[in-house]
């Protein structure tokens, strides 16, 4: 049952694609400081399933809604990290990690300190004046993870972050996301196909044929009525 304190919540949520159903009638709840991991297979749904809980897609049908963000949920509430950094070319580590600050109309001066901030809490000052080209895979990817987090947002939204990493790379991301996520208390989903991952969140969501189901040895919420 969703309370006023949960960022997220989504009642019979369909997506399709033409004649694809990729999202099948999905209920569920994102609390306030949740750490939720979705798996499942390839084409299971659940990249699609993140999207809708980022907001960055729309549900076909079913209702989206998040309680205590509010209707503007970005740049800034609701930070994204993607599968691959998708950092600005042109623009050095601090001007890719301060740009959705300044789109939040934040002033430049602001923005600037919430970057380096950012940047410092996770090990990244040195980088600061580096173009994207200049970084490692996982140093560009954890400059990502600068970028969601540097407005202080409620809830974090990972598709995969650690899908180009090796073991390593993506022990360690994860461990930078959640101890981010519990820096800022903010609520963090993330969908992974690496079990490794998974079995980091205390609660797993497991996605078959675009429905979901809590996985039986994972605690929290169940996400589907």
């Amino acid at each position: 049952m969703a309370t006023t304190a949960d960022v997220f919540t989504g009642e019979h949520l369909v997506r399709t694609f033409g004649p694809t159903t990729a999202v099948r009638d999905v209920t569920c709840v994102v609390p306030a400081a949740a750490r939720i991991a979705i798996t499942g297979v390839s084409g299971s749904g659940k990249s699609t399933l993140l999207h809708l809980v980022a907001g960055i897609d729309e549900p076909t049908s079913g209702t989206a809604r998040w309680p205590t963000i509010g209707e503007r949920l970005r740049p800034g509430r609701i930070g994204i990290v993607l599968q691959r950094p998708a950092l600005i070319p042109t623009l050095d580590v601090g001007e890719n990690v301060a740009l959705p600050l300044l789109l939040a109309n934040r002033p430049a001066d602001a923005a600037r300190h919430a970057a380096a901030e950012a940047l410092r809490r996770l090990g990244l000052a040195e980088l600061t004046t580096r173009l994207p080209h200049e970084l490692s895979g996982g140093q560009a990817q954890r400059v990502a993870v600068a970028r969601a987090v540097a407005p202080g947002p409620d809830l974090i939204v990972a598709d995969e972050p650690t899908a180009a990493l090796d073991s390593s790379g993506a022990a360690h991301l994860v461990d930078v996301l959640l101890a981010t996520a519990e820096r800022i208390d903010a609520a963090l989903v993330l969908a992974t196909h690496d079990p490794a991952v998974a079995d980091r969140f205390a609660t797993r969501w497991q996605m078959v044929d675009g429905t979901v189901r809590a996985q039986p040895d994972a605690t929290g919420p169940e996400p589907a009525c």
